[in-house]
Order: structure tokens, then C-alpha cells, then sequence
């Protein structure tokens, strides 16, 4: 009698530990995964080996930070989305128009103070259907849609919701 007991509890812990596997591994696969950071692009936002989770299943709005697959090679890019299918972007004298409309960036703020040049050379483009324009919020420093175009939105994995590492830094990216 105690040996079923014990093989029926072995057996309930045993489907409990792989429901979770599974349970894990379906959450990773289509709702969220953890990201890590590489490089300085997007700084003061987020710094190099900062950890985020990112959101699969998310509707993605202008200024969404998002992790993607950039058009020049299979990394991951975390970026800031500045344009979306249809917008006409325009950037002169370090300030964001989009559509027409001045747009402020107060991600920049601590980078305009700490740089004697402007942050973002003066340029204007119309982003294609299903395409975004991305920008890191280290404008000087950063790999992005100025330099190897728009993103098409297949190539998006999600848009980063929390920080989670460092301990100090947890919350949610603004």
C-alpha cells in the first residue's frame, strides 16, 4: 500500500514538473523571451549586458523600443521605432518631424546635454508598407535604420517591456 501511494505521488510530481516544461517553453516560444542587450546604441536607455523581456504578441506604436533581426545580418537589434509604413520623417537642425508635425525626443535630452554636436544629421524619408524606421536613442553611436534602412516587420521579434537586470535597474524602459 505505501509503495502506490508513493509511486502515484512520484507520478503527480513528475506530470506537474513537465506541464511547467511545457507550459515554459510554449510562453517562450509565442509570448515572451528574455534579450540581451549588446553595445551602447541605445544608451542612457538601456547599457551593454542590461537584460529585457520582450513581448511576442504586441501591437507596435512609434517610439516602441522593439528587438529585431537586422536587414545586414541575423543579430538581434534593439532600436527605438521613429516611423512606420507611410510616414514622411524629416530630421533638420537635431529636430524630429514626423508627418509634418514636431516631435519631441526626451530619451535624447541627457545625450543633447552631454554632446557639443548634434545628435541626428539632417535627412528626410518616406517609410514603405510593412517596413519601420529605427533609431537608437545613442544617435551618435548607433547602427540603424540611417545606416542599413528600414526594418521590414517580419524581421520584429517583439517589443521590449520590462528590464529585468540589472536588480537596480528593474522596470519598465521609457
Amino acid at each position: 500500500m505505501e509503495n502506490d501511494s508513493t509511486k502515484t505521488e512520484v507520478f503527480s510530481w513528475i506530470k506537474s514538473l513537465l506541464a511547467v516544461v511545457v507550459l515554459v517553453i510554449v510562453c517562450r516560444q509565442f509570448l515572451f523571451t528574455p534579450v540581451t542587450v549588446n553595445g551602447g546604441s541605445m544608451s542612457p536607455t538601456f547599457q551593454d549586458n542590461d537584460r529585457v523581456m520582450v513581448l511576442k504578441m504586441s501591437e507596435i506604436e512609434h517610439f516602441d523600443m522593439i528587438v529585431f533581426e537586422a536587414p545586414t545580418s541575423s543579430d538581434k537589434h534593439i532600436k527605438r521605432v521613429i516611423g512606420m509604413a507611410g510616414d514622411t520623417l524629416k530630421v533638420m537642425n537635431d529636430r524630429l518631424y514626423i508627418n509634418d508635425a514636431l516631435v519631441e525626443e526626451p530619451y535624447l535630452e541627457e545625450n543633447k546635454a552631454s554632446s557639443p554636436f548634434a545628435l541626428t544629421e539632417d535627412f528626410e524619408v518616406v517609410v514603405p508598407e510593412d517596413c519601420l524606421f529605427v533609431m537608437g536613442d545613442n544617435r551618435l553611436s548607433s547602427g540603424d535604420s540611417r545606416l542599413y534602412g528600414f526594418v521590414p516587420k517580419d524581421n520584429v521579434f517583439g517589443e521590449v517591456k520590462i528590464r529585468f537586470y540589472p536588480l537596480s535597474g528593474i522596470g519598465l524602459p521609457e
